[in-house]
């Protein structure tokens, strides 16, 4: 089970430790793939190039992007997903990685909670 918090902007968050540092991980529920990872975890997550694939973005737009097979430390189990990699310090969770598990969140309480199910 993991727990997190939905920020004053209404974004749920959770917090992710990987390779020895806190990350902060937004569940994206727009986003139907696995993950998009900042650049500085691609070797320590032991990401494997698989191809190129084109994402649509909102607006109609689409973008192609490098993607990875990745090891990912999980709700204490290491996974394998698919990922693509950004500059940037954030990790967004797509739809697709959480297709096992119950999401709930409460905006009023500010509260989320990722539950396999």
């Amino acid at each position: 089970m993991l727990r997190g918090v939905v920020s004053a902007e209404g974004v749920p968050t959770i917090t992710l430790t990987i390779a020895g540092k806190d990350w902060p991980a937004t569940i994206d529920t727009g986003f139907n793939g696995d993950l998009e990872l900042p650049e500085e975890l691609r070797d320590s997550l032991k990401a494997r190039h698989i191809g190129r694939s084109t994402a649509a973005l909102a607006g109609g737009q689409s973008v192609e992007e490098d993607t990875f097979i990745v090891e990912f430390p999980f709700d204490g189990q290491t996974v394998q997903a698919e990922s693509t990699f950004v500059v940037g310090a954030g990790i967004l969770i797509g739809t697709h990685l959480l297709r096992e598990y119950s999401l709930r969140i409460d905006f009023v309480s500010k509260t989320v909670l990722l539950e396999r199910s």
